[in-house]
């Protein structure tokens, strides 16, 4: 089975006593879920005490997945990214062997152009060999030059749900990072058991699937359920 992550920590009240009762927001979440993706570094940099806190939270096993600063995917449009991207490696480093993922995700309006991001890639590359997906939001993407080169990077496609560029059949070997934004309303919207199942059986066993519908905190829930943790009736609210 993939790692089953939701985008944060938040737990909410109605799932609390599923979970550790000491310690802090991510201990206790991080007693069910072995994965977590950090949306924050998308907006704002964290101080290196602050990874490291983070990482001596959570037992070996648990891995964190962190989005790319803003500043890189978007202010800069993945031009001349090397300095940044730089510095957003040396704040993580703490994080050691539990870092997993970078995630990068583009804006909708930046469209696929082969000389830039491949200077861009070859940038990352060339400071970091550690796993990085990328999810795109332009139709543009979707032409083999782009998956071309993605490949000679070695940077995986997310699967985003809804799937805005890259439909699940378009993959021909199994995502290893699924995102699940919720639907019909994003960010909101929960997932039926169905649904999950479907979720759980695409992604690759050695990837990760990650609830990013906070907005409602239907992500705890619909992670629990992929991972087979029962809830009990009285609490589990109708799904979707």
């Amino acid at each position: 089975m993939p790692i089953v992550a939701t985008a944060a920590w938040s737990i909410p009240k109605k799932l609390a006593h599923l979970f550790a009762r000491e310690g802090s927001g991510l201990t206790r979440y991080a007693s069910m879920f072995d994965g977590v993706e950090i949306n924050s570094t998308f907006y704002h940099r964290h101080k290196t005490s602050t990874f490291a806190r983070w990482a001596e939270s959570v037992p070996d096993r648990c891995r964190f997945s962190l989005k790319i600063p803003r500043e890189i995917s978007h202010s800069c449009a993945m031009r001349e990214i090397a300095g940044p991207f730089d510095a957003f490696l040396e704040d993580i480093a703490p994080l050691g062997e539990k870092r997993g993922p970078l995630l990068c995700q583009l804006p909708p309006s930046l469209t696929f152009d082969a000389d830039k991001f491949e200077m861009a890639f070859r940038a990352m590359r060339d400071a970091d060999t550690g796993p990085i997906v990328i999810e795109v939001r332009h139709r543009s993407w979707a032409c083999d030059e782009a998956l071309d080169l993605l490949e000679r990077y070695a940077i995986e496609r997310v699967l985003a749900d809804p799937a805005l560029v890259w439909p699940a059949e378009g993959f021909a070997d199994p995502p290893r990072y699924v995102r699940l934004h919720g639907k019909p309303k994003v960010y909101y919207s929960s997932y039926t058991e169905e649904e999950i199942r479907s979720f759980r059986t695409l992604a690759a066993p050695d990837g990760w699937c990650v609830f990013d519908n906070t907005a409602s905190g239907a992500a705890i829930e619909n992670a629990l359920t992929m991972l087979g943790r029962p809830l009990r009736p009285a609490e589990t609210r109708a799904l979707r």
